[in-house]
């Protein structure tokens, strides 16, 4: 497999891995409680945020040794939000993918290109058997978002995650390699 090629272009985005310098534009949505409500994490403060990035920023490729690529998304210079794509099992290329993306610029489908292009790069590139998504049912700009770029809503598993302290609903939404050439 050849070396992974960042940043990624898209039409009217760039894909990049994580900088130092991102702290600030990652913790100005991250630490949104509108963005956190459907996330795993509480809104981000300024600690959270050091640690976080310290963690992305060695996520630069899936086949590397934390099996694992974190993307900033950045439209006209700007940081707009980020993918991550994880191994959930490295020897059976199976993945799993999780996006944010600030509010701010929601409702223009930069999410769905980001979104888009990482899933091209997981079954081209990485050549990857399968990519999921599991979300909160409750989040359904995600669901139709994974919708969007091909993905099946393949489960819903009724109160299966204690989340903020409440039992919350998951989405698992996936995606096969043969499932791009059908």
């Amino acid at each position: 497999m050849s070396a992974l090629q960042l940043p990624l272009q898209t039409e009217r985005l760039t894909l990049r891995s994580h900088e130092p310098a991102d702290r600030d534009s990652l913790l100005r949505f991250h630490g949104q409680a509108n963005v956190a409500m459907y996330l795993l994490d509480e809104p981000w403060d300024a600690e959270i945020a050091d640690q976080k990035l310290t963690k992305r920023l060695d996520n630069t490729d899936l086949n590397g040794e934390s099996g694992a690529l974190d993307l900033v998304v950045e439209c006209d210079g700007n940081v707009i939000g980020d993918v991550q794509i994880w191994y959930t099992d490295r020897a059976r290329a199976v993945a799993e993918i999780g996006w944010v993306l600030d509010p701010e610029y929601g409702g223009r489908g930069y999410a769905r290109e980001a979104v888009a292009a990482v899933l091209d790069l997981a079954f081209t590139h990485y050549r990857l058997h399968r990519v999921a998504a599991q979300m909160d049912a409750r989040n359904t700009g995600s669901a139709k978002l994974a919708a969007a770029v091909g993905m099946r809503h393949e489960a819903s598993l009724r109160q299966d995650w204690w989340s903020k302290g409440e039992w919350t609903d998951t989405f698992v939404f996936g995606m096969l390699a043969s499932d791009r050439t059908e």
